[in-house]
């Protein structure tokens, strides 16, 4: 059986996964504060995907230029519509935390 992907992709996703968890234990031994690690998470995610989607549609160089900008402008949106939507609820967990001096 024969697949269409390249062959350079599962080592590329491999190794982008094992880079990221590293950084991510990494980060979370050094800050203890999860977010930094779904930061880098997402964003392996994010590199492995469009890596994927690369070769899997052959797209050339504009199509490649197209679907950064594209995805871009999604991400962006997203994430102003989730901060947007849960600033409320963050507004009043860190007003019902109790305060260091």
């Amino acid at each position: 059986m024969t697949h269409a992907y390249e062959s350079w992709l599962g080592p590329f996703g491999w190794g982008i996964f094992f880079i990221g968890l590293v950084v991510a234990i990494i980060l979370f031994a050094i800050r203890k504060r999860f977010y930094p690690v779904m930061y880098l998470v997402s964003t392996a995610l994010y590199i492995f995907s469009v890596g994927f989607i690369i070769d899997a549609f052959d797209f050339e160089r504009n199509g490649i230029f197209s679907m950064l900008a594209i995805s871009t402008v999604v991400f962006i949106g997203v994430g102003w519509y989730v901060g947007r939507k849960f600033e409320k609820m963050k507004d009043m967990f860190s007003s019902s935390l109790s305060r260091k001096r």
